[in-house]
């Protein structure tokens, strides 16, 4: 089962065009050494400095796993530092976690009865 983690927060105006920058450099790096999917969203309406990562993990097990592995990873935790330290502003982040509903089965033993 899916889980996925949608993660908002507010970029700094000031450092707007840099921390774009960054967070799509923090996008492909999970994207190319981690067992996971990350998008990077932005607003189409609401907060115009309102972006979101939405990460796709095969299940809770995975999730923690790739998550040790990613603080564990000291190229990651440089590129996350100038992400939480200057292009987001503190306390702005809000992180949710879903899973996917799997889907009934074919109706066919329905049928049958």
């Amino acid at each position: 089962m899916s889980v996925f983690v949608y993660q908002t927060f507010e970029v700094k105006q000031e450092n707007f065009v840099e921390a774009l920058k960054n967070l799509r450099m923090i996008q492909s790096y999970r994207n190319e050494n981690y067992l996971h999917k990350v998008e990077l969203l932005s607003p189409i309406t609401g907060e115009d400095y309102t972006y979101a990562f939405l990460s796709t993990y095969e299940g809770l097990a995975e999730m923690e796993l790739q998550n040790k592995k990613m603080f564990e990873d000291e190229e990651y935790k440089k590129l996350i530092e100038q992400y939480f330290l200057e292009d987001i502003v503190q306390g702005s982040m809000h992180t949710q976690l879903f899973r996917s509903v799997t889907g009934l089965k074919s109706d066919s033993s329905e049928k049958k009865k």
